[in-house]
């Protein structure tokens, strides 16, 4: 544990859960640290990493004071997230993944937001998928106003960014931080719960660059993640009066990375990044080689469009 509270209280609190992320930790603390709004403290959790993150931590909270550092045995990412949050003491809780960038003006608009906003308890922003080694995908995040992101968190539809958002640390603290039971779908919990007490919104610009990989938890527990996003939206019709929706068919398949290549190449299509496009088509077409659609994205690429 390495943890030396800063002297004045920041504005904002950066929490980082950090889970053997080496490859691209440096990146996403050099994000931070590079925004335009500088009043904040770093939080990084280390969540029992196997791997060089701890060390990783320890050099940069060596060269910005800001950073703090706790290392914990591996619990799980709610267990992390509510250790960390216990620790901090901003206005203000900016949520940032170890894997993913942060655009330099992110912090800036989402203070100035909360700041004129006081009945939001929360803001998003647009993110940019990017693909493991950092080229663009396709813009995401599109719905911005308060009524469509709750009601599609009822639907069990992910629209309001976990890594990328802002927070009020009172009303993280009112509904009692994140919640354990719903690990693995804690971020729509968490949004469910917020918006029973405040507004959401996501600003229209793109504010993060969010990684796709297949370590990510979407790729790597699947199924785990569908049953708990099954049973937290249960929970939330429950708890709103509401008629629980039917459950929905959990899909058990595996995602084989070429079905997933595929996806990338035909989003960053359709998001004008041919670059990206290529390479992913280029990938399918070398897993299947006879597959009609292999060849028919592969003439769409080359003509640039659908």
């Amino acid at each position: 544990m390495n943890i030396q509270p800063m002297n004045v209280q920041p504005k904002v609190s950066v929490l980082i859960p950090v889970y053997n992320a080496e490859k691209y930790l440096s990146k996403a603390l050099e994000s931070i640290l590079s925004q335009t709004f500088t009043d904040f403290e770093v939080m990084a959790v280390d969540d029992g990493s196997t791997d060089k993150s701890l060390d990783i931590l320890k050099q940069f909270a060596k060269q910005d004071q800001r950073i703090l550092v706790l290392s914990r045995p591996n619990t799980g990412i709610v267990g992390a997230l509510n250790d960390g949050l216990a620790l901090l003491s901003g206005q203000y809780v900016a949520r940032i993944d170890a894997d993913d960038i942060a655009l330099p003006h992110l912090f800036e608009q989402q203070v100035s937001f909360l700041d004129s906003h006081s009945d939001h308890v929360a803001v998003g922003c647009r993110v940019l998928f990017i693909d493991p080694s950092g080229l663009p995908i396709r813009e995401a995040n599109d719905v911005l106003e308060h009524e469509e992101i709750d009601q599609l968190h009822l639907a069990g539809h992910g629209t309001f960014p976990h890594s990328g958002s802002m927070i009020r640390r009172d009303a993280l603290l009112k509904i009692e931080g994140y919640c354990k039971a719903a690990e693995l779908s804690e971020d729509i919990d968490l949004w469910l719960r917020l918006a029973e007490i405040g507004r959401l919104e996501n600003l229209p610009d793109v504010l993060l660059q969010y990684r796709l990989h297949f370590q990510s938890i979407g790729h790597s527990k699947s199924v785990r993640q569908q049953q708990a996003n099954a049973w937290v939206v249960n929970e939330a019709h429950v708890r709103r009066g509401l008629v629980p929706p039917p459950p929905k068919q959990i899909n058990t398949k595996s995602r084989v990375s070429e079905i997933t290549y595929q996806t990338w190449a035909w989003w960053a299509l359709q998001g004008g990044h041919l670059d990206t496009a290529r390479k992913y088509a280029l990938l399918v077409l070398r897993k299947k080689p006879l597959a009609i659609d292999s060849w028919k994205l592969l003439a769409c690429v080359a003509r640039g469009n659908r």
